[in-house]
């Protein structure tokens, strides 16, 4: 079994980062047996489809490094690389875009909401985006892909491409991905509309707990968070049509390993008065060893990059069979 799974590499990971994927990650990590890889990656050439100064995408890059590391992410049991470390990948995409079609490519719905009425001034590089993730996953033969229900269009197009090399080339080169979707991977929402994921582009700080925030500032978000004023039910069916009382109830649920209704049965009659403090406290003894061991790491670059450059080499030298086989496919001389 091999996993593969990467993250845009956007400075700061946030509690809906860590408790909808990262958690995952490092449960997965935990239980591979020894025939078995995970590879994790920084998808920086993934994050030029938007325009961001070269030193604040370093930064970027070295930041969620360390904050994968401080989750519990570790580099001696996992490949941690960021993308642009290894060129295999932009090579494999632009083999891969002879085998594309347009046709596979309008119907990407992450395409149309992102370029939204400008489509015509978005980059092209916004429009092959799933090409180059599809070279990701299959350049390292992965089996397994942890995705969300938002990225699973993505993965049908990558094993679409594949068959269709495959079968163009009269090879079996291209291991067909299959999806990892975590039934107890949780979906946090904004602490300010329950509706709204989490979100590191939301204009509030307020709407996200970072975990670079202090004790302080992770209480005071939820003392702040948005909810109702009816008192908790006595079971999570008592939620319905309550997104904030839903999204609060969840989080304490994740974060204390139990469910939506053995929450609401130990705080049942109770309002948020009495519940927020209880959340806050946990967040803060749960989020406390991550943000110490993250400052820790972001002040040393050197040391960051040694990670990556060591999983750089890892995933290279992975990588580098598939590709040659790719050129030899296509009658490449190299």
């Amino acid at each position: 079994m091999r996993v593969l799974s990467g993250i845009q590499p956007t400075g700061n990971l946030h509690l809906g980062n860590y408790l909808g994927a990262i958690r995952n990650w490092v449960r997965m990590q935990d239980e591979m047996d020894s025939a078995s890889q995970c590879f994790f990656f920084l998808a920086d050439m993934h994050s030029i489809t938007v325009h961001e100064e070269p030193g604040a995408r370093m930064r970027h890059v070295r930041d969620m490094a360390a904050a994968l590391v401080a989750a519990g992410i570790d580099p001696n049991r996992s490949v941690l690389f960021n993308q642009a470390r290894v060129p295999a990948h932009a090579e494999l995409c632009w083999l891969l875009n002879g085998t594309a079609r347009i046709g596979w490519l309008n119907r990407m719905t992450q395409f149309k909401d992102k370029a939204g009425k400008n489509r015509e001034s978005a980059s092209v590089g916004l429009y092959v985006y799933p090409v180059l993730m599809a070279a990701d996953v299959l350049l390292y033969q992965a089996t397994h892909v942890p995705v969300g229900e938002d990225q699973k269009q993505h993965l049908e197009l990558a094993r679409d491409i594949a068959t269709k090399f495959n079968a163009d080339f009269g090879v079996e080169l291209f291991t067909l991905p299959d999806p990892i979707i975590p039934k107890e991977s949780a979906r946090i929402m904004s602490l300010r509309d329950g509706t709204a994921k989490m979100s590191k582009s939301d204009p509030s700080d307020m709407s996200r707990i970072n975990l670079t925030d202090d004790d302080d500032a992770i209480m005071q978000k939820v003392k702040k968070a948005k909810t109702d004023p009816e008192p908790l039910p006595e079971t999570a069916e008592g939620l319905a049509g309550r997104p904030e009382a839903s999204n609060l109830i969840g989080i304490y649920a994740t974060l204390s390993g139990t469910t939506a209704d053995a929450v609401c049965a130990e705080f049942a009659g109770k309002g948020f008065g009495a519940f927020k403090p209880a959340l806050g406290e946990l967040l803060v003894e749960t989020l406390r060893p991550i943000r110490t061991r993250f400052m820790d790491l972001r002040s040393d670059d050197a040391a960051l990059d040694a990670i990556l450059e060591k999983g750089a080499a890892k995933a290279s030298s992975a990588a580098e069979p598939t590709l040659r086989a790719a050129y030899q496919a296509m009658g490449l001389m190299r």
